[in-house]
């Protein structure tokens, strides 16, 4: 009898210990749900973290690629000579440089007062980069200027009408379709009718002096005897007394054999103090 009044007892506290036993199992499952949603949202976080400062990186990287060439870098103008010619400070030193493929009017010939101001606008006090062609005889430098905004100075100076390309000098194309823009829209000194080359005005300057001045011009001794070579170009002042001097070398003209009086008295000339005389 006593069996049968325990039985009841027996079954309630079975179905209280599994009741407590499918709370325990759900209440473990929500907190291991929490525990899964905390470290999902963690990761979400460094994600979304991760790809903002990419994104910042990449901003700062497009931002600098479009800035161009460093408007700080490189030497600062301290000087402008005439249209064409420059004086850069470099490591404390100044240094004048020749732009590569360009002749400006003289300084007293039309339009060599307005290249020279054209060009001081453009760089006087200001940073810019120097890309070296080479030395020419007076010891300058010869190159090409790059402006802070990355525009080509040599350039610049044809395509706007105050520069012709030197072709003696130079076969670079980009000079020469500037000077063909230029001469198409007349721009510069391309408005005049008759626009006369640097390199014609100072001849003929030479030569005018020449029949003025030189005609009857002392000559060292032995002179209508001596054995000169000058190079025939209008960009040349000097004849050499060796025929092998470097500098005649870079002649790109006829070299004339004559007598250094002659080279004095009808080519205007003097003489080359570069290489040794063979006197």
């Amino acid at each position: 009898m006593k069996r049968f009044l325990y039985l009841p007892l027996a079954l309630l506290i079975l179905s209280s210990c599994k009741s407590d036993r499918k709370d325990a199992q759900e209440q473990f499952r929500e907190r291991q749900q929490a525990i899964l949603e905390r470290d999902g949202q963690e990761e979400e976080d460094r994600v979304t973290a991760a790809d903002t400062v990419v994104k910042e990186a990449e901003k700062e990287g497009a931002a600098e690629a479009s800035k161009g060439p460093d408007a700080t870098a490189g030497d600062k103008v301290v000087g402008v000579k005439d249209g064409d010619t420059v004086v850069l400070l470099r490591n404390g030193e100044e240094v004048t440089v020749r732009l590569y493929g360009v002749d400006t009017p003289e300084k007293n010939q039309a339009y060599g007062q307005r290249a020279k101001q054209y060009t001081s606008d453009l760089v006087f006090g200001k940073s810019v980069r120097l890309i070296v062609n080479n030395k020419d005889r007076y010891g300058r430098t010869v190159g090409t200027i790059i402006l802070p905004d990355g525009r080509n100075l040599n350039e610049e100076l044809i395509r706007n009408g105050y520069a012709w390309h030197y072709k003696e000098y130079s076969k670079d194309q980009n000079l020469a379709n500037a000077e063909v823009d230029a001469r198409r829209y007349k721009r510069g000194l391309w408005q005049d009718s008759n626009p006369i080359a640097p390199w014609d005005f100072r001849k003929n300057q030479r030569t005018g002096n020449a029949s003025a001045n030189t005609a009857n011009a002392p000559v060292p001794a032995g002179a209508t005897k001596r054995t000169v070579y000058i190079c025939n170009s209008t960009s040349s002042a000097v004849y050499h007394y060796d025929s092998t001097c470097h500098v005649l070398k870079r002649c790109k003209d006829e070299v004339i054999k004559t007598t250094e009086a002659a080279a004095i008295r009808e080519h205007g000339r003097r003489a080359d103090k570069t290489c040794t005389p063979k006197v």
